[in-house]
């Protein structure tokens, strides 16, 4: 007997079809799968036959020779369990097989013939509408997730017995519903805020102009002074994010096991704050099968990098691509893939190996030379593709003591939302979104100086030897301070601010 189930596979960001093949016939019993399968779809086997021995059905003492088509696309993941217990069970006789072809199926069987969910339901529930399946059979705990995708019915299961019982019309199930707008406002909400930070003003001043047109921004000061609480606010302030950027963003984070069980949708931007010990491929994606890194987990959110010159410099250069084109391509033999990975980097770092080089209370040990091959250990390259340089002092004592009124993460984040809405309604034909993006080109045409800006921006060049990417980095800073006041034409404040934000640019910096 033969029969036949559609499953789904995972390849990269999107999941393809897969047609489960079963056939019994008379011979020495045995289960083979065929079709590139890994080991964890190898394993099946033994998972299959124990969760429908013990749910009460007869497995059959047969010849079981399982395809998963088509043959050339390598399988991975426990997903293929349920499918393949379904057409073991239809081919025997036990469900009727006419009623497999409307429905697609996924997810892992325990044992005792409970449903686990799987990775990466969401990608698989679009490809179940692209295919026009009527019907998505899932694991109850994800079922929330497949429900956000409309156009499929989605019914969630939890045990096999449930799933021959439904499919044999014994029984009525209503596919899954879930409310878009109460479940994205529901997980919309940020735990920290801008009014956790006392003092450091002009940190935070820094920060919403880097919020306010995308820029990267490298944080330097001695240890304790508040770079990691700022760091951690910095999503707070950024523009809330869309219905489509949420998908987006939910899709990665599925395919990578990461969503909370039954919470459908991420609504927060992502922050993500790997340890300065991880390899390149967790940084940048990798694998037999690649996966996506920390940079695509961090994909439209913000990526932390904690104590700059610890991480390896391998990994550190392998950011590059990211930064310039907010993808990242991993090339494998048999194959290419791309994954988004469009984010803000935050990077954070010591003056020098000890810390206490700014500290004005605490006397550095280090020498100059030591200081400058501490900063040494962080390449010019990518130094270049960081627009905005600070320094995080020491907090004093006072303003720690003293609760003042402090500006929350909702008055910044107002002001970050209009000087984005300027950015988007200027570029509109540009396919571009705020200044960060700009190009040589466009700078040219949306930055114009006037003449005193022209002349302040001279002595600035030529006092602090200033490169000349350093020089578009500081015109796309100022074209930011002018949005965030609401002005169309930059002026010589916004120039004399934006020079503050290259301190790794000028000379003499020991």
């Amino acid at each position: 007997m033969l029969s036949k189930t559609l499953s789904c596979v995972l390849y990269g960001l999107d999941a393809h079809l897969v047609e489960v093949e079963v056939d019994l016939s008379l011979g020495l019993p045995m289960f083979s799968i065929v079709g590139l399968p890994d080991l964890a779809v190898k394993e099946s086997k033994d998972r299959v036959r124990a969760a429908i021995k013990n749910t009460g059905y007869p497995f059959p003492v047969k010849k079981i020779t399982v395809n998963l088509a088509p043959a050339d696309v390598k399988k991975e993941g426990s997903g293929f369990d349920l499918p393949m217990a379904v057409g073991i069970l239809a081919a025997e006789g036990i469900i009727k097989e006419e009623t497999l072809r409307d429905f697609l199926m996924i997810g892992e069987l325990s044992l005792d013939g409970s449903i686990k969910g799987v990775k990466g339901i969401l990608s698989m529930a679009v490809a179940a509408r692209s295919a026009r399946v009527k019907a998505f059979l899932v694991p109850a705990s994800k079922a929330a997730e497949a429900a956000v995708v409309s156009g499929v019915d989605v019914f969630p299961m939890e045990t096999l017995p449930q799933v021959v019982e439904f499919l044999n019309k014994r029984i009525n199930l209503e596919p899954r519903k879930v409310n878009l707008e109460g479940l994205f406002a529901q997980n919309s909400h940020y735990q920290q805020d801008f009014s956790d930070v006392k003092g450091q003003d002009l940190a935070k001043r820094a920060l919403e102009v880097s919020a306010a047109g995308g820029h990267n921004i490298l944080m330097m000061g001695p240890p304790g002074s508040g770079k990691t609480m700022l760091a951690q606010r910095i999503p707070t302030i950024l523009p809330p994010m869309n219905f489509e950027e949420a998908i987006e963003t939910t899709k990665i984070h599925s395919i990578m096991g990461l969503l909370a069980e039954r919470q459908g949708l991420v609504g927060t931007r992502p922050f993500r704050s790997p340890h300065h010990t991880i390899s390149d491929a967790g940084l940048i994606g990798g694998g037999q099968i690649p996966k996506p890194g920390e940079v695509s987990l961090a994909h439209n959110g913000v990526l932390f990098l904690d104590e700059l010159p610890e991480f390896k410099r391998n990994a550190l250069e392998v950011l590059r691509q990211p930064l310039e084109e907010g993808k990242v391509t991993i090339s494998r033999v048999n194959a290419s893939l791309s994954y988004p990975a469009h984010f803000m980097l935050i990077a954070a770092m010591n003056p020098c190996q000890c810390g206490f080089f700014t500290d004005r209370t605490r006397e550095c040990l280090c020498t100059p030379a030591q200081i400058q091959r501490y900063r040494a250990k962080v390449s010019g390259p990518l130094l270049d593709r960081i627009d905005i340089h600070i320094e995080v002092p020491t907090v004093p004592f006072k303003e720690l003591t003293l609760d003042p009124l402090r500006e929350d993460s909702k008055a910044i984040r107002e002001r970050v939302h209009r000087a984005r809405k300027m950015q988007v309604e200027r570029y509109k034909r540009e396919g571009i979104y705020c200044n960060s993006q700009l190009n040589p080109k466009q700078l040219k045409k949306y930055c114009e100086l006037d003449d005193d800006s022209q002349k302040l921006f001279e002595m600035a060049m030529n006092k602090l030897s200033l490169s000349a990417r350093a020089y578009h980095r500081i015109l796309k800073v100022s074209r930011t301070i002018a949005d965030l006041d609401q002005r169309g034409r930059i002026g010589a404040q916004d120039v004399s601010e934006a020079i503050q934000y290259r301190t790794l640019d000028r000379k003499n910096i020991v």
